[in-house]
């Protein structure tokens, strides 16, 4: 298993290089260069020409490629001139709001999927399996902003029970519980809508799965000894069904930790999908290259992590 772990990293590197050059090659065909967003009446023209000139703006594209991953390899991916700081510690600062919004996600949508997956699937063509799905297509039907939008609006202007924007109050001080608690708060709500558009998967693939499942031959043989029907699900069915959602799970990861743009926006809370955006609208071309390079790698990493995953929930499959 680590030998195939190790095998699937070495090949990631040849699919990030081809990543890297169609990033650079697309950046360079976009409208304006990094320097288009400083541009105001009152700009020089010739401080904008002299930065393009330190910057390397006209050499060649091969030597501005090389330099770009050289100095990517060293952590260096350049400087934002729109926020004006380097992008690395710009990134890490919204990757770590991203990263707990991402946790609190996803506890939030196994916690949510999980036990209406199961309720479908074991009491399957009654009220509450059809009460179930009903929510599982009307949520599939909403579109992330238009939910994201309606939450806003009702539980954070209506109602007042959430804040409406930011990841902290500014009245709590670091380092304290009140700090923390602050942080979890304004996080619940972009949370739980990030949670709710993602369980209608979650809950479709664990229902038909253990219906599948309770026509199996392991499943009528446990039921012919005697097993209780608790022990039946749990033990018997339950296990074998959460194949399919252990199959999406490291994509389920990675996707959440790059950030939803439509939710990080409505909400304003400043992650990384928000900082896509805002290096879009600045044509901040450091941030954007070096976040879709992020993203790709995320999408290559979410592959391995639901192999492994597959690999501990099911002993039969195992990477070798």
């Amino acid at each position: 298993m680590w030998k195939t772990i190790i095998r699937r990293f070495l090949v990631m590197i040849p699919q990030l290089i081809v990543l890297s050059l169609l990033i650079f090659v697309m950046a360079k065909f976009m409208p304006g260069d990094p320097f288009t967003g400083l541009i105001t009446p009152e700009t020089d023209p010739a401080r904008v020409e002299e930065l393009r000139q330190k910057a390397g703006f006209y050499d060649p594209w091969y030597i501005q490629y090389f330099n770009w991953m050289w100095n990517a390899f060293q952590g260096d991916f350049g400087r934002s001139y729109t926020f004006n700081q380097p992008v690395a510690n710009l990134i890490g600062d919204r990757a770590l709001n991203t990263f707990w919004l991402s946790l609190v996600s996803v506890i939030l949508l196994y916690a949510l999927a999980i036990p209406l997956g199961v309720l479908a699937g074991r009491y399957n063509d009654t009220i509450l399996d059809k009460s179930i799905v009903f929510y599982s297509f009307i949520v599939y039907a909403i579109p992330t902003f238009v939910l994201g939008l309606i939450s806003l609006f009702f539980f954070g202007y209506e109602l007042g029970w959430f804040p409406t924007s930011g990841t902290v109050s500014i009245k709590a001080d670091p380092g304290t519980f009140g700090y923390v608690a602050s942080k979890i708060y304004h996080m619940l709500l972009p949370a739980l809508v990030f949670a709710v558009l993602g369980t209608t998967g979650v809950i479709q693939y664990l229902r038909t799965e253990i219906i599948d499942a309770k026509t199996m031959d392991y499943v009528r043989t446990a039921r012919a000894k005697g097993v209780p029907q608790r022990k039946v699900y749990s033990k018997h069915i339950f296990r074998n069904s959460l194949l399919p959602i252990a199959a999406f799970l490291g994509f389920t990861i990675t996707n959440l930790l790059g950030g939803s743009i439509f939710i990080e926006t409505i909400f304003g809370y400043p992650g990384m999908g928000k900082l896509f955006v805002d290096a879009i609208n600045g044509r901040d071309y450091s941030v954007i290259t070096a976040l879709v390079m992020l993203f790709g790698f995320l999408t290559l990493l979410g592959s391995l992590l639901s192999d492994i995953i597959m690999s501990i929930v099911d002993p039969r499959i195992r990477i070798d």
